[in-house]
């Protein structure tokens, strides 16, 4: 892509609740969208639990604001990334968004900057993060599934019968099932894999890395549900359970 079609992205940290150690991953996935020309941490630097961030913030170009804790049990640090977040939207020159943070309080946020057409990812802990900010979201990815995956961990665990084990549930199987059933099938009950991707995602913040995989197809192909075929160079997928 040549460098003057390079979209222009910011990513805003709620670094009182994420963790440094997601920041390499975090931005390979924000280079899907673009550049990430903006970088900015938000969090009161001087408490010792954020110390961390100092030499995170050197070696990857992030800015810190600091942000002091005022009052006791007030966070400035939501309004300051909210604040920061709209002033961006208004100059009109970002054209989309990554969010670190678990916090519910960022729900309205990213309902409102997707108003707006901009596309934001979400990233925060899975078990921490409610749901209602994951779905305000146009993805949202875990965030120690991504560290997990960047790291030299040991290779899936396979099943008895070949296929991957991973964190699949029946929320999943009914998601891709039903954005199977939507899209344009064959006669023998197949549809495209990038099809059924693409309205999954329309439907929530599905994201395969959230499930331990990288490619759509891995997926699909450590189902039981699901069959996958290749015809030439497109995967087809079908619903067989």
């Amino acid at each position: 892509m040549p460098e003057k079609d390079l979209k222009n992205i910011a990513l805003l940290i709620d670094a009182d609740n994420t963790t440094p150690k997601g920041i390499d991953p975090v931005l390979t996935v924000m280079a899907e969208l673009g550049q990430v020309n903006i970088k900015r941490a938000y969090g009161n630097f001087a408490k010792n639990n954020l110390a961390k961030w100092d030499k995170i913030t050197h070696k990857y170009g992030i800015r810190p604001q600091q942000q002091f804790d005022l009052t006791a049990g007030k966070n400035a640090t939501d309004m300051a990334m909210t604040i920061d977040a709209l002033d961006l939207l208004y100059q009109g020159k970002v054209d989309g968004f990554g969010i670190m943070s678990s916090d519910s309080d960022f729900t309205p946020l990213a309902t409102r900057l997707r108003q707006d057409g901009l596309i934001v990812y979400g990233f925060g802990s899975k078990s921490k993060t409610p749901e209602a900010f994951k779905s305000a979201c146009t993805r949202f990815i875990d965030i120690d599934a991504l560290i997990a995956g960047a790291s030299d961990e040991p290779a899936p665990v396979k099943a008895s019968n070949g296929k991957t084990k991973s964190s699949i549930d029946e929320d999943l199987v009914e998601l891709l099932g039903s954005a199977w059933k939507a899209a344009n099938r064959d006669e023998d009950g197949y549809a495209q894999m990038g099809e059924v991707g693409s309205l999954a995602g329309n439907r929530s913040s599905f994201d395969v890395r959230n499930y331990g995989f990288k490619r759509l197809s891995d997926l699909f192909q450590s189902m039981d549900q699901f069959k996958v075929e290749r015809r030439d160079n497109t995967l087809w997928v079908k619903r067989l359970r």
